[in-house]
């Protein structure tokens, strides 16, 4: 901070309140760091934190004993009758210029706390984390959207593509399978997903299964499908990028919908990169849309939905693509 403070010095920029805020907190409170400034720039605090209250009880370890942090381990109310201790969130900090100048540190002076709530306490440093932040977003987003309803696909939930491409074995199945005792192998499928599947064909929407599996279920179901499949595929971008290139489709255009760390290549490459609900938290990671049905379990039927969802009110066809 003080270097970029430095920076801008020679350009006449030296506000009377920094503020630090951390990429890794996605649900920064608006109101809470106005506020937060305000009570630096009004001189009530010279820095303050964002900060959660807490009633957890908390301990360390000292020569291999626990020892209670912050409460007497004699006295045991219920957790929701103590008086709160406050967690740093890491969300944001505001700080009066000059004393960050002087201190070298976001902490010095009166310090204060902008208590935040609980829920907006998110931080993003792993994949896992990534997912949990996602489906608090979907969440919100859901409940603000006014006539939704789950399971029903609107505007908001629209893909906007020219073709679908999907995964087979955890997509149209569960990724598990059933063998019996000569090793032939079976799954199981939805009876929806082939309605869906057959409502974006009539809609002129190229459909393509494209898959490493090198049993025959995968073209079978294709064939029941009617769509085109790519099977016993090593390197799934390439054969993709073929694909598109020979029907003159624009990746940006083309949605992949996919469950496992194999299918990140082919993910990378497309516009509407889409994860099952059940997908790997490096898939969640990489997807533009996460569905809210888990692989096997309806989530080609959601993604056929949303594509035709956003076809309603579409113009004219790009070249080589039928509607």
């Amino acid at each position: 901070m003080l270097h970029a403070l430095d920076a801008l010095l020679p350009e006449g920029v030296d506000p009377q309140v920094t503020v630090l805020v951390q990429a890794t907190s996605p649900f920064i409170d608006a109101t809470a760091l106005a506020n937060a400034v305000r009570r630096v720039l009004d001189d009530e605090d010279d820095s303050v934190l964002a900060a959660a209250p807490t009633h957890v009880f908390t301990w360390r370890v000292d020569d291999g004993r626990a020892v209670a942090v912050g409460h007497d381990a004699a006295h045991r109310p219920r957790r929701q009758d103590r008086e709160p201790l406050y967690a740093e969130t890491g969300a944001f900090y505001a700080m009066r210029t000059s004393g960050l100048r002087e201190g070298g540190h976001r902490f010095f002076g009166r310090t204060g706390i902008e208590v935040v709530d609980e829920a907006t306490a998110v931080e993003i440093d792993t994949p896992a984390d990534l997912a949990v932040a996602r489906t608090l977003a979907d969440e919100h987003a859901a409940a603000q959207r006014p006539g939704s309803t789950d399971g029903d696909a609107t505007d908001g939930d629209a893909i906007d593509v020219d073709a679908l491409v999907t995964d087979f074995d955890g997509v149209h199945t569960d990724d598990a399978a059933h063998v019996d005792a000569a090793g032939n192998e079976s799954v199981r499928v939805l009876r929806g997903d082939g309605l869906g599947v057959a409502r974006l064909r009539r809609a002129g929407v190229p459909v393509l299964i494209l898959s490493t599996e090198t049993d025959g279920v995968v073209s079978a179901r294709a064939r029941k499908l009617r769509v085109e499949c790519l099977q016993a595929v090593e390197d799934k971008a390439s054969a993709l990028r073929a694909w598109m290139a020979e029907r003159g489709l624009d990746p940006a255009r083309v949605a992949y919908v996919g469950n496992d760390v194999n299918d990140l290549p082919a993910l990378a490459l497309v516009g509407w990169p889409v994860a099952v609900a059940d997908a790997r938290p490096e898939v969640l990671a990489a997807a533009r849309v996460v569905l809210r049905s888990a692989g096997g379990h309806g989530a080609v039927r959601e993604v056929t939905d949303r594509v035709l969802a956003a076809r309603q009110d579409d113009g004219p066809a790009p070249a080589g693509v039928a509607r």
